[in-house]
């Protein structure tokens, strides 16, 4: 691959019906790039379902519940020319949210994604501030796409 063309792949082990395509994916994943100043270099996008999603967050995070998505990056650039990294999201609870938010479930399901791209760039929502700046971008994202 060369550094115009990242490798992202798209996998769906979940047994819904997931609303974005590879396509959408690159354009979402291009988009970030291009405001954050970054290179995705490789990108896996995997949905899951619930009993996954809990196994992922209990071996790796200690904690034992649902949650929409878990961001693990592989690389370590500090510049972020080339990032590497998996998004485990748990498509049954993002396609819950959709409905507790009232959202359009393609919108809440880029959303996901794009919070998800957002911690590879390097962005925690450890606190209520930073929670608050992801989620400007997340929307100033979506209006994007």
């Amino acid at each position: 691959m060369g550094k115009n063309e990242p490798d992202i792949q798209l996998f769906n082990e979940s047994n819904e019906s997931i609303p974005l395509d590879l396509s959408t994916v690159r354009h979402c994943a291009g988009e970030v790039a291009k405001h954050e100043n970054c290179y995705f270099a490789l990108l896996e996008v995997v949905f899951v379902d619930e009993s996954t999603i809990i196994g992922i967050n209990k071996e790796y995070l200690e904690r034992d519940y649902v949650t929409d998505i878990i961001t693990f990056r592989y690389d370590e650039d500090t510049f972020n020319d080339n990032i590497e990294g998996t998004l485990y999201c748990c498509a049954q609870r993002i396609y819950e949210q959709s409905s507790e938010f009232n959202e359009d479930p393609e919108t809440e399901f880029k959303r996901i994604l794009i919070h998800g791209l957002l911690h590879l760039c390097g962005y925690d929502d450890q606190s209520a501030e930073s929670k608050e700046k992801m989620s400007v971008k997340e929307n100033f994202y979506l209006e994007k796409v």
